[in-house]
C-alpha cells in the first residue's frame, strides 16, 4: 500500500512573515551586546571610598549581559536575589554563608531570570563578573557585604529603545565616582576638623561615611577608610575612645596580634553603661580587639523598631563605641582589622603622668 505525502502549501506572503520572524528572532540572539560598567571605586591613598555601582541604573535587551569590574582591594559582590519570593528572601550576611538567599555564589556569565539567586564572589583587584539576562524586567541587584550598595537592571524588550548606551555609562560612573569620592573628602575634612566637638583629647573617629542616592537607582555610599586624628597622645591612666560615625559600614580596633576573626571581641573586655565596650591596655605585648562596631541600626517603615543595642553581652551588634585605658606608657600602634589594607591605621602615644606631650 502506498503512503500518499501531503504537502502544506503556505500563502507566500504568510511564509515570508514566518522566515522574517526566525531571521529577526535569530538577528536578536546574534546580535545580544554587552554592557561594561564598575564595582567600586577609591581615591588613590584608598583612605576614601566609593562603595556602590558604578551606575547604579542599567538598561539592557533580553539575552544581553552585564560585566561589572571590581577595580579596589576594597571586597564587593553582585548579587540579583530571587525576586518576588513569597515569603520574602531573606538576604545573607556573605555569599556561601547560611541565611537564606544565596546559599552558594554561582559561575560568571550566569543567567538571572528572577526565579533563582544569582551572586559573584566577594572579588578585588581587577576581577570581573558577567550576567546575562533572558527575561524581560525589572530587577534590584545588591552587594552582600554593604547593605546600602544597591541598583537595578532594567530588562527590555528587544523591540523597545535603549534609552542609553554604553558611553553615557562611561560618563555617569566618572561623574558618579567623582561625587562620591568628593562626598568623602568633606566628610574626612568634617570629621578631622579642630572645631569638631569629637575632635577633643582621647577622642577618635573610627570611619566617617554618608549614604547617598544620586540616582532612581538606589543608594550608594561615600566613606572614609581612616581614623581621624590617628596619632593620640595621652597619659598614664587616661582612655580613648573610638567612635564610628559611618552609617554603613563597620570597623575594629585592634592592638597587637590581629584575631582569626576580628567581628568577635576579646576575652575580658567590658561593657560600661552607656554600651561602649572598654578595655584596659598594660603592655605593648597586649593584644585587645574591639570586635565589630558596626552602624547604629536604623528603623523602616513597617518593620519592628530596631533597639539600640540588639543582642546580648558583648558579641551584639549596635555597639558603636570603643574605649581603652592605658596603664603603662609606650608608643601602641594599632589597625582596623578588617580595612587595614586600605591604610586604616593610628597610634596611641602614652605618656608617664608628669610628662609634657
Amino acid at each position: 500500500m502506498k503512503r500518499s505525502l501531503t504537502v502544506i502549501q503556505f500563502p507566500k506572503l504568510a511564509f515570508g512573515v514566518l522566515v522574517a520572524a526566525l531571521v529577526t528572532h535569530q538577528a536578536v540572539r546574534v546580535a545580544a551586546a554587552q554592557l561594561q560598567v564598575v564595582a567600586g571605586a577609591q581615591s588613590r591613598d584608598a583612605g576614601r571610598q566609593a562603595l556602590a555601582f558604578l551606575p547604579n541604573e542599567l538598561w539592557v535587551h533580553v539575552y544581553d549581559s552585564i560585566t561589572w569590574t571590581f577595580p579596589t582591594p576594597e571586597i564587593h559582590t553582585v548579587t540579583f536575589l530571587k525576586q518576588d519570593a513569597v515569603p520574602q528572601q531573606v538576604r545573607p550576611p556573605r555569599p556561601g554563608l547560611p541565611g537564606g538567599g544565596c546559599p552558594e555564589t554561582t559561575p560568571d556569565g550566569s543567567s538571572f531570570d528572577g526565579s533563582t539567586c544569582v551572586t559573584s564572589p566577594e572579588l578585588v583587584d581587577g576581577a570581573t563578573y558577567t550576567v546575562t539576562f533572558p527575561t524581560a524586567g525589572n530587577f534590584k541587584f545588591v552587594c552582600l557585604v554593604h547593605v546600602d550598595q544597591t541598583g537595578v537592571v532594567h530588562v527590555l524588550d528587544p523591540a523597545e529603545t535603549l534609552p542609553h548606551d554604553q558611553n553615557f555609562y562611561d560618563r555617569e560612573a566618572q561623574r558618579q565616582r567623582a561625587e562620591l569620592l568628593g562626598d568623602a573628602s568633606r566628610l574626612k575634612g568634617r570629621g578631622a576638623s579642630g572645631d569638631d566637638d569629637r575632635a577633643q583629647s582621647g577622642q577618635v573617629i573610627a570611619g566617617i561615611g554618608a549614604i547617598v542616592t544620586t540616582t532612581g537607582g538606589g543608594s550608594q555610599i561615600a566613606s572614609v577608610m581612616r581614623f581621624l586624628r590617628d596619632t593620640i597622645i595621652v597619659r598614664i591612666g587616661e582612655t580613648v575612645e573610638w567612635t564610628n560615625l559611618d552609617p554603613s559600614i563597620p570597623h575594629v580596633v585592634t592592638f597587637g596580634a590581629e584575631p582569626a576573626d576580628p567581628r568577635a571581641p576579646s576575652a575580658g573586655l567590658t561593657l560600661d553603661p552607656d554600651g561602649a565596650r572598654h578595655a584596659v591596655v598594660g603592655s605593648l605585648a597586649d593584644s585587645v580587639n574591639s570586635g565589630t562596631l558596626p552602624p547604629a541600626p536604623q528603623d523602616r517603615v513597617g518593620l519592628v523598631e530596631s533597639p539600640l543595642f540588639p543582642g546580648t553581652g558583648l558579641g551584639g551588634p549596635g555597639t558603636t563605641r570603643f574605649r581603652v585605658t592605658f596603664t603603662s606608657p609606650g608608643t601602641f600602634n594599632y589597625i582596623c582589622a578588617i580595612h587595614d589594607e586600605l591604610g586604616m591605621k593610628g597610634t596611641v602615644i602614652v605618656y608617664s603622668s608628669g610628662s609634657l606631650r
